[in-house]
């Protein structure tokens, strides 16, 4: 039986969370969620939600975001460079990227560069912690970031128009617009960013940031049609483009850019009658690439995925209490390139959801998949997750699952580097949260475990330099605890806001040195990671202060001393006025690294000083 007969079978058988803002999932009651099963079978798992307030704080790119709202640590290249996340120890293809429920993580590279996704094309930014496989596949190890555009069916229409300039000739401009009645819903977004990105190295006047120019375009649309009262059918679509000229490590390097052009369709029909919850997705997803490795000539390497996806899921309530849910999917992507000659991978899939509010204070949730692919065995995966309700004021959660992660193209194929007899590898991992909150204060402290086995990662080559390869690492542990806190209060007409995360963080594989089997720290892991932000508002004023600490880094496997990232403190401030009387008018300014701190978080890869951005935000 092939896999697409199979798939044709399966298809006719057929969270607390603890928010960044207070307008949380939990309020998006009369608008349509485009990611449902994050808010249905994630209450025993930490779920933040950024909304609007927050990422316009921030500067465009999600790393940016995340980096100074979330435990999460960015490996990042310099500024608008590849970024790739460490969520729990992990590498980041162990990150997933879900795009309005549909996982995006490369073909090729097996994660997503976060400098690539522009925030401000999305209603919100969700960022789940731990295993999430069972719900959105591979690579869902150490948690998933979710962006979402999410329909609202009012009688309505808006414009927002965000633009601002600053330091190093950056420039970003987005333009979104919103137009809806009860029958129909349409968004529509518009995003360029672009900078010179010449600083000056920080505590060295003579040298500057060279060859780091960068733009990216990029364009959202969304529009919901509502058939009748019980059918809506859906459309999501983006498409990116950028150029990006590679930094220089030192004067005498080559200089290079890389260009990539990504788009993203998505069709959902939806149809409820009495209990029953009917979605089909059919998505396609493109992904291409050139690397010039000398920006004065004509010569490049390329790669082209095109990934084709189908979605069927049914949703019964059995009655208030009880929720089932029947997912079948079968992904299929053919990639071609200069080191890759025309691969494909199919994979197929079955789950089954559960959940259930046996009392008022006590639920559960359980879910397994069975996964199965032509290449890499039918792996099968669960998670279990309970949440207990104590008091008014805390509540305890525990969740358990079991998770897995393939090779990818560039992982098995990649000339010079690619190793076909990888493996794919396997987690085992459970978490510990306790919740205390009040009207105005919540206070999150989670702890867990997770067991990875035949962990991909690529490492320095022995031979040093530059060459780097991938490599399955037989046992690896990441363990530790996070925290996540925030505070309201309001005194007449003066409002404060306080947020903090704190990350711990021990992920380590098991290595023979000298005969004996020691635990070391994997690379660009730090074992402490602190932010704070608050933020102070008075009638029309709002201003705000923002910190980032990341602890000491190890950059070898053999956790090197010598060759340590030191630890950095940054901080960034800003403030606006709002002009507007009916609708918003700002204006405001934002100074980032305002101690002009000098660091790297990857060796030889600066970071700029002290810089300022100017910008005005209308709403009408």
């Amino acid at each position: 039986m092939t896999l697409k007969e199979l798939f044709a079978i399966c298809l006719l058988l057929m969270c607390q969370m603890i928010s960044a803002q207070t307008d949380s999932i939990n309020k998006l009651k009369e608008v349509i969620v485009s990611d449902t099963n994050l808010k249905k079978y994630s209450n025993s798992q930490s779920v933040q939600v950024l909304n609007d307030s927050i990422i316009n704080k921030n500067q465009s790119s999600l790393t940016s975001l995340l980096n100074y709202n979330t435990v999460i640590y960015f490996k990042e290249n310099g500024l608008g460079m590849t970024s790739g996340p460490s969520f729990r120890g992990t590498t980041a293809a162990q990150t997933a990227v879900i795009w309005n429920g549909i996982n995006i993580n490369s073909q090729f590279l097996g994660q997503t560069d976060f400098n690539t996704i522009g925030t401000r094309d999305f209603n919100s930014i969700a960022v789940k912690a731990g295993g999430g496989s069972v719900l959105y596949g591979s690579s869902a190890i150490g948690g998933s970031i979710h962006l979402n555009n999410d329909l609202e069916f009012k009688k309505d229409f808006s414009n927002h128009l965000f633009f601002s300039a600053g330091s190093y000739d950056t420039y970003n401009a987005n333009y979104r617009t919103m137009v809806s009645s009860d029958k129909y819903s349409l968004q529509v977004s518009f995003s360029r960013n672009s900078s010179e990105n010449d600083f000056k190295y920080p505590g060295n006047s003579d040298q500057r940031n060279s060859n780091g120019e960068y733009y990216n375009t990029s364009m959202n649309t969304t529009f919901g049609y509502k058939i009748d009262s019980r059918n809506v059918i859906k459309v999501y679509s983006q498409f990116y483009d950028s150029e990006r000229h590679f930094s220089l490590t030192t004067p005498t390097a080559s200089k290079t850019k890389y260009d990539d052009f990504n788009t993203r369709n998505l069709l959902e029909w939806e149809n409820k009658s009495d209990r029953f919850t009917s979605k089909v997705k059919l998505a396609h997803i493109g992904e291409s690439y050139k690397y010039f490795s000398d920006i004065n000539s004509e010569l490049f390497t390329y790669g082209k995925v095109e990934t084709s996806i189908i979605k069927y899921d049914l949703a019964f309530d059995v009655n208030n209490k009880i929720k089932l849910n029947a997912i079948v999917d079968y992904n299929r992507n053919k990639g071609y390139g200069s080191s890759i000659n025309n691969v494909k991978r199919e994979i197929g899939s079955a789950s089954l959801l559960l959940s259930h509010l046996v009392t008022d204070k006590w639920d559960y949730n359980g879910s397994i998949r069975q996964e199965i692919t032509d290449n890499y065995g039918n792996p099968f995966l669960f998670s279990l997750g309970t949440r207990y309700l104590f008091t008014d004021f805390y509540r305890i959660k525990f969740n358990a699952s079991k998770n897995f992660r393939m090779p990818t193209y560039n992982d098995l194929f990649w000339e010079g580097s690619g190793n076909p007899d990888l493996k794919p590898e396997t987690s085992y991992q459970a978490e510990i949260g306790n919740e205390f909150f009040t009207k105005n204060f919540s206070l999150s402290v989670t702890a867990y475990y997770n067991s990875i086995k035949d962990l991909l990662r690529w490492v320095p080559s022995q031979g040093g330099g530059d060459n780097w390869s991938p490599e399955n690492t037989k046992k690896v542990r990441a363990y530790g605890a996070e925290v996540l806190l925030e505070w309201r209060t309001k005194i007449d007409n003066h409002n404060f806001t306080l947020n903090g995360t704190y990350a711990y963080t021990v992920s380590e594989s098991k290595q023979l040195i000298s005969g004996e089997l020691v635990y070391k720290q994997l690379i660009y892991v730090p074992y402490h990671k602190l932010t704070g932000a608050v933020s102070y508002n008075w009638k029309k004023v709002s201003s705000y202060f923002q910190y980032l600490y990341n602890g000491d880094i190890y950059s070898t496997p053999f956790n090197n001393p010598a060759t340590r990232v030191k630890d950095y403190n940054v901080g960034n401030i800003g403030a606006d006025y709002d002009f507007g009387k009916k609708n918003s008018y700002k204006i405001g300014f934002q100074i980032f690294n305002i101690w002009n701190e000098n660091y790297q978080p990857v060796i030889s890869r600066q970071m700029p000083g002290t810089n300022y951005t100017l910008y005005i935000n209308l709403n009408f």
